[in-house]
């Protein structure tokens, strides 16, 4: 069993998404983050990626430090980086030890191994990997628990950078289970999906396992994933979901705006950066907005 190559960034508590993002952008096989040193607010904690081989020093250099800006989180957040070499065995381990089931909404996010028992709720089951949207983060959370709260499964529905698809399986998922109180009540009908759901992704892996989840989940045939953005040709949907970050959402803007029919969720976004996503709402003549806040993060809602 070879080795893995483990680069350990310490790192401000409050900056630590922003550096797993820049570990994912350099190709990590997985990342991991240690919580245990975490005593309060701005305690420093660290952000662990691991990889087959070392990555370029200055690509490195460069994707902590636009990371960072990009987060809205001062360079100073940085402390120490360091390599050690971990055996290959550890790293599901750790996973095991540290992800449990998530409650979002309507939705329990669990990773393959967790036995959720009985519930009501909807279970969505993710398996760890480099995509982004595990469930655990606030973004994540806000947008599942805006479509537990708004979307309807007649809606079509356009999920815009979707990572491991989480958003796009909850919708395709609510979808199923109303089209599966359907069929009860009407025996000769087959459960279909109920409307149109698309997800795209500028990452060419996350789409791929995205799909995977996808069909891991019993929705594969529900869901039409493409790797990309979105543009002109795209169609308007009923409800449009986007967990970015704000400089990614705000020159997308026009579009999202133009292919949303009834519901606009947005997130990704600091609190500190209501201001500037309110500003820039406002400037396309949209004031009916609901902000909800988890932690740090905001979650936008506009109703067309």
């Amino acid at each position: 069993m070879n080795d893995w190559i483990a680069l350990e960034i310490t790192v401000d508590a409050l900056a630590s998404e922003a550096i797993e993002s820049a570990i994912n952008q350099l190709g990590s096989l997985g990342t991991e983050i240690n919580l245990l040193p975490i005593q309060q607010p701005r305690a420093q904690i660290v952000v662990i990626g691991y990889f087959d081989e070392k990555p370029d020093e200055d690509d490195l250099r460069f994707q902590i430090s636009d990371s960072l800006r990009i987060f809205g989180y001062d360079q100073k957040a940085l402390k120490k980086i360091a390599w050690c070499s971990v055996k290959d065995r550890d790293w599901l381990a750790e996973w095991k030890k540290h992800w449990k089931a998530t409650e979002a909404g309507k939705f329990i996010i669990a990773p393959p191994w967790e036995n959720v028992g009985q519930t009501d709720k909807i279970v969505i089951r993710i398996e760890p990997n480099m995509a982004f949207g595990t469930g655990t983060h606030e973004t994540t959370r806000l947008c599942l628990e805006g479509i537990s709260q708004i979307y309807r499964p007649e809606q079509t529905f356009l999920d815009v950078g979707t990572g491991t698809g989480i958003l796009a399986i909850a919708a395709a998922k609510l979808a199923r289970e109303n089209a599966e109180k359907t069929v009860l009540k009407n025996q000769n009908l087959s459960v279909v999906s109920a409307a149109k759901i698309l997800a795209c992704d500028t990452d060419a892996d996350s789409v791929r396992i995205a799909r995977e989840n996808a069909i891991a989940n019993g929705v594969g045939e529900d869901i039409e994933f493409f790797d990309g953005s979105i543009n002109e040709l795209i169609p308007i949907f009923d409800f449009v979901c986007a967990n970015l970050t704000t400089d990614v959402i705000v020159p997308l803007l026009p579009l999202l705006i133009e292919k949303t029919r009834s519901v606009l969720l947005l997130s990704g976004i600091l609190l500190e950066q209501k201001e500037t996503i309110d500003r820039e709402l406002n400037k396309f003549q949209i004031s009916n907005l609901k902000f909800e806040i988890a932690g740090e993060w905001i979650s936008v809602i506009v109703n067309r």
